[in-house]
């Protein structure tokens, strides 16, 4: 099977390289290789490489060479503080970059698989058919791109499918995100701030689970626009991580309570009605991300002098 999987180098998608090698498929990973998508990310792995832009034509002349059966697309912009701070990019990557990809996929003909979001929803307990009401430019632009995929697959018949996964953790996880945050800034004796009051929920799924989930769907979807809810069934607060994390690394987390972040969602809270597949225990994922920074520290060092990771309230422009 030849599948080109964008975005291949962050996080998310890194992990699903591994899970397509685990099943002898080589894929060719297309990647900008942003302040997220690294090379190192894919350490060990088997796969081709381009270098390039989803918003950019030169993504039309690597499919028209490469055909690819199926494109996975993870490449995002995806730090809702990020999106806060400056949204534009968020516009042009998951919007315009999204159509990019649909143009070339009116001409191409391979399936499509668009990753996105719990976010999409906001606040309310979701099927895979309640409406969408995000709340942030990163959510709202993840909306707008799965509405897009819609609109491409009912007017030009294209072969599609929507992935919404809850929050992933693991490892190569960019430090900016709460439980690497969590973990470094602990591990280099530094307070983690808390955004508000700490009781906003979230559901967690392990990175590996949903890469294998994403690859099992690959060979039994029903490529007619059809959305697939991805939720970890693991509801916990920000305050419940930091007790969990504390357990673990067996220390105190020193906390820092600070304002709350613009138009934070007090919770998300998917429902899954179309897939079976088991999700690793929290505690479990916890202690191998844990275990992973710990033991590479090479990987996150030179990172940690980001404004995301370093500063309290980094959505704040003055």
């Amino acid at each position: 099977m030849k599948i080109m999987v964008l975005g291949g180098a962050g996080f998310i998608g890194s992990a699903f390289v591994r899970e397509l090698n685990s099943r002898k498929i080589k894929p060719l990973v297309f990647d900008l290789l942003t302040y997220a998508g690294r090379l190192e990310n894919l350490s060990g792995t088997d796969y081709d490489f381009v270098k390039g832009d989803i918003r950019d034509s030169k993504l039309h002349d690597v499919i028209a060479s490469f055909r690819p059966e199926i494109i996975v697309n993870f490449a995002a912009e995806t730090h809702v503080d990020r999106s806060i701070y400056k949204p534009q990019d968020f516009v042009t990557t998951n919007i315009l970059g999204t159509v990019n990809i649909l143009e070339a996929l009116r001409l191409y003909n391979f399936k499509y698989v668009h990753v996105s979001t719990d976010e999409v929803y906001g606040e309310e307990c979701a099927d895979e058919n309640s409406p969408l009401n995000p709340s942030s430019p990163y959510s709202a632009s993840k909306a707008s791109a799965d509405l897009l995929v819609k609109s491409y697959v009912r007017t030009y018949n294209v072969e599609a499918i929507i992935v919404r996964p809850s929050n992933n953790y693991g490892p190569r996880q960019f430090p900016e995100k709460f439980i690497p945050k969590t973990i470094i800034r602990t591990l280099l004796g530094l307070h983690v701030p808390i955004y508000g009051d700490g009781k906003q929920e979230r559901d967690w799924i392990y990175v590996e689970d949903t890469a294998k989930i994403i690859a099992d769907l690959l060979s039994k979807a029903e490529w007619k626009g059809n959305v697939y809810n991805l939720p970890g069934g693991q509801r916990v607060t920000n305050i419940e991580i930091i007790k969990l994390l504390e357990e673990i690394m067996n220390r105190k987390i020193e906390v820092r309570f600070v304002s709350d972040r613009p138009g934070h969602d007090k919770r998300y809270c998917m429902i899954n009605t179309k897939l079976r597949y088991t999700s690793t225990t929290l505690a479990d994922g916890l202690r191998k991300v844990y275990e992973w920074y710990i033991n590479n520290r090479w990987w996150w060092e030179s990172l940690i002098s980001n404004k995301f990771f370093r500063e309290d309230e980094p959505w704040k422009t003055v």
